[in-house]
């Protein structure tokens, strides 16, 4: 869900060792994006009526003052610069904290830090310091080569093994991005032995992280809950788990359908495919073994007893670091500090724009658009759009609680319309200028990256236009949440 300096891992060159002439794309969608987000910043302007005297609560009228419009402008820039720049918004959220808190608001540090997240930072370093530690003994290596071998020479079912597996790295915990690095490299190199499409494979592995993305175990999950839980609103972790693995799994079910109408389910001209090789999953041993049951463990803990994830992650991952102490330096390499870095930024730096009364004039001018179902259709637009070249998770925490004032002044269900904004943010991380689409594009062949890139570009566009509008149609108008 994070976009990171991974971006880099986009296609560098095909076999000519020509440079792919995708530059000029890539700067004029940027710069659409910047361009939309700086007419966005000036809409405010203007409806802040040119109100510059300081101060901390809305107005009657519901425009921004100057200390209202600073801190969103900032906030704007920061998604440009990270669009623009491989740089970790939260960093510059921290700063951003600092600089407004301090110097604008005279507040101190234990004032600008008072909303720190810190139970959702202490998941995320959990979670991820376990599972760094299952990927590098074998274990998820093992649970992914016993699931192939299901499919018996069944090459057509292989999309579908690759999604469900997927689905529970994520549901278990493994953060998003992580699955889709652990699976990526086997999806891709099944794809091309059978000559299922690479992109419809690595659509299927994408959405299948996505479908349980928001499990009750998972940090996106957590971080959902925990930010609608905090505006005031809180909502169904199961509700929202299942939505999310539903409207995937929908997506997933349009995909194949569309590849199928146009012809490309197989990769190739005469549709023929080699056997694979469904023998080289060796029994669990030693530390793979503790590992399952660990992850049993950890489900027991959770789900039964609703003890803290993050604790629970991190008692069990000590104790394989106690089983295997001469790695142990490698296993803290494995948390993922720059999505705690990005969550712990941006949630500190949008509680700071709702101390000073932003979040609840930008909902009172979101309101004035008309019917809630409108203003909730174009939160998640906004949300999937933004999504596809900035951060998932720092967009959540920024527009999770646009939603909150929304909710209160209507009948709008807030698991439903929750889960919509959650559920168009992911979707779109099938873009080849997010960490997911990118780590699909470096495991296709050298020889055909340039091929998949631009195939998969247009798949994104398909789904940054359906995604939103298909999560919103199905959850908020519905009311079945």
């Amino acid at each position: 869900m994070t976009k990171t300096a991974q971006r880099t891992a986009a296609p560098v060159g095909d076999a000519s060792g020509k440079r792919p002439q995708r530059t000029a794309p890539r700067r004029l969608i940027l710069l659409m994006a910047a361009s939309a987000l700086a007419v966005l910043a000036l809409v405010f302007l203007v409806l802040g009526g040119g109100d510059f005297q300081p101060a901390s609560a809305v107005t009657p009228e519901g425009t921004m003052t100057a200390v209202q419009i600073i801190p969103l402008v900032i906030l704007v820039v920061m998604f440009v610069v990270a669009t623009k720049w491989p740089l970790n918004i939260g960093v510059m959220g921290l700063v951003a904290s600092f600089g407004v808190g301090y110097f604008m608001l005279g507040m101190t540090d234990k004032e600008i830090l008072a909303e720190f997240p810190a139970s959702i930072v202490l998941t995320i370093i959990g979670v991820t310091y376990f599972f760094s530690m299952a990927q590098r003994n074998g274990t998820i290596d093992i649970i992914v080569q016993s699931c192939v071998r299901l499919v018996r020479g069944k090459t057509m079912l292989l999309p579908w093994v690759f999604f469900l597996i997927a689905a529970a790295l994520t549901s278990l915990g493994t953060f998003s991005p992580a699955a889709v690095a652990l699976l990526a490299p086997a999806a891709l190199g099944f794809a091309y032995e059978s000559r299922v499409h690479p992109v419809l494979m690595g659509a299927f592995v994408i959405n299948g992280a996505h479908a349980g993305g928001f499990s009750p175990l998972s940090v996106a999950g957590v971080l959902v809950h925990d930010v609608a839980l905090k505006n005031g609103f809180p909502i169904s972790q199961g509700a929202l788990f299942t939505a999310s693995f539903a409207l995937n799994l929908i997506l997933s079910v349009l995909t194949i359908a569309v590849f199928a109408l146009l012809g490309r389910l197989r990769d190739g001209e005469n549709g023929q495919h080699a056997d694979l090789d469904t023998t080289r999953t060796g029994r669990p041993h030693g530390q793979q073994i503790l590992t399952l049951v660990l992850i049993a463990i950890i489900l027991v803990c959770t789900l039964g007893f609703h003890l803290p994830i993050g604790f629970v992650a991190l008692s069990a991952g000590l104790l394989l670091a106690l089983v295997n102490i001469k790695e142990h330096q490698t296993f803290i390499g494995g948390i993922s500090w720059s999505t705690v870095l990005l969550v712990a930024g941006m949630i500190t730096y949008v509680s700071l724009l709702q101390h000073v009364g932003v979040i609840d004039t930008l909902a009172k001018q979101a309101l004035a658009l008309g019917a809630p179902l409108l203003v909730a259709l174009v939160l998640c637009y906004v949300i999937g759009v933004g999504s596809a070249f900035a951060s998932s998770t720092a967009l959540l925490t920024a527009f999770i609680p646009l939603a909150g004032p929304l909710l209160a002044s209507s009948s709008l269900s807030a698991s439903g319309t929750v889960a919509a904004l959650a559920i168009a943010a992911t979707v779109v991380d099938v873009s080849p200028f997010s960490t997911d689409g990118a780590l699909v594009v470096a495991n296709a062949s050298e020889s055909d990256r340039q091929r998949v890139y631009r195939q998969l570009m247009a798949y994104a566009g398909a789904v940054v236009l359906v995604g939103p509008a298909l999560a919103w149609g199905l959850l908020v108008p519905t009311g079945i949440m």
